[in-house]
Parts: C-alpha cells; sequence; structure tokens
C-alpha cells in the first residue's frame, strides 16, 4: 500500500494546549483533543453544509481510506512532508487539520494543498501556517502562563482566537 502524501500545517494548531511539548516540538498527542465528529445527526441534510465544508470532508474522507490501517500510527509514518504534529495519530491529524484549521480559516484543504499531492510545497500558505503554528505554540507554551489573573489555569489561543472562520485575522470590530 503506498504512503499518502499530506502536509505540514494549515495554520496555527487548533487545539493545541499549553503545557509539555514532544520531541518534535509540537504539542503532545494528548494535549491535542480529538476533533469533533464531522458527520451530522440523521436529520440534518447536506444541503445545511456549505460547499467549502462538503470538499473538505470529501479529501478527509478519501485520505482516510488511503490510510486504513495505520491511522493510529504516527502522522510522520505514514504521510510524506510532515514538519508540526509529527507524532500525532495519522487520523487525527486528519481532523486537526479539518476541523482545527480549514474550519478556523473557513477554508478547504486546496488553501494549502495541491489535491492528491499533499506534500507538495508550492503553496506558500502552507509554510505560513507552519510559522503560525510556531506562533501559537509560543504563546500558548511561554507567553500566557506568564501572564497573571488569567482566568483559569489552561489559557489557550488556536486559529480560531483570530481568525473566527475568516483567511484574514479578524483585526477591527464592527
Amino acid at each position: 500500500m503506498r504512503i499518502v502524501s499530506f502536509l505540514g500545517v494549515l495554520a496555527v494548531a487548533a487545539g493545541c494546549r499549553s503545557a509539555q511539548k514532544t520531541k518534535s516540538g509540537g504539542p503532545s498527542p494528548a494535549q491535542v483533543p480529538a476533533p469533533a465528529p464531522t458527520q451530522l445527526p440523521a436529520t440534518a441534510s447536506a444541503a445545511t453544509r456549505d460547499s467549502v465544508t462538503l470538499e473538505r470532508e470529501r479529501y478527509v474522507a478519501e485520505v482516510r481510506q488511503e490510510i486504513a490501517g495505520k491511522e493510529n500510527l504516527p502522522a510522520s509514518q505514514v504521510f510524506k512532508n510532515i514538519k508540526v504534529l509529527t507524532d500525532v495519530p495519522a487520523s487525527r491529524l486528519l481532523g486537526i487539520m479539518n476541523i482545527g484549521f480549514g474550519k478556523s480559516l473557513g477554508v478547504s484543504c486546496t488553501h494549502c494543498h495541491t489535491a492528491g499531492e499533499w506534500d507538495r510545497e508550492e503553496k506558500t500558505q502552507k509554510q505560513t501556517a507552519r510559522d503560525m503554528f510556531k506562533m501559537v505554540a509560543t504563546i500558548n507554551n511561554e507567553l500566557l502562563k506568564n501572564i497573571p489573573n488569567l482566568k483559569g489555569p489552561n489559557a489557550i489561543v488556536n486559529c480560531t482566537t483570530c481568525h473566527r472562520g475568516q483567511v484574514k485575522p479578524a483585526l477591527n470590530l464592527p
């Protein structure tokens, strides 16, 4: 069975928790929450989902089929060109990409990737995503823990914190 190519990272790691890092420099797999199920209840119709969401779900389903039997292996052993989240199980990486990054930015997989050739590097958005992942890790692992009087012991930021479902981060309030 061929090894499926996939990406580096779409953007800032949604669900990235403060605390420890793995050897690869990213959060440990236990710190990255499992993605929410992408299926809607039987009563909801596909028409209630937008075309971008449907496209993301289609790509994720295709890749899940290609990695069948390897879902629990580290992403770096299943996909090519993984530079962050290398220790996360392959199936969890797909969920993080779909919900954590794609939904947080309101984009499909092809915003950063070439469909079917996920490891290719020609889109600059892919490296921007990796850089923003590092930015979020720095904020969560180094900066937030040093701010006194934050509400709660595990304050975090993620893609949604700034992007709110849009490619361009929210810079102004309406």
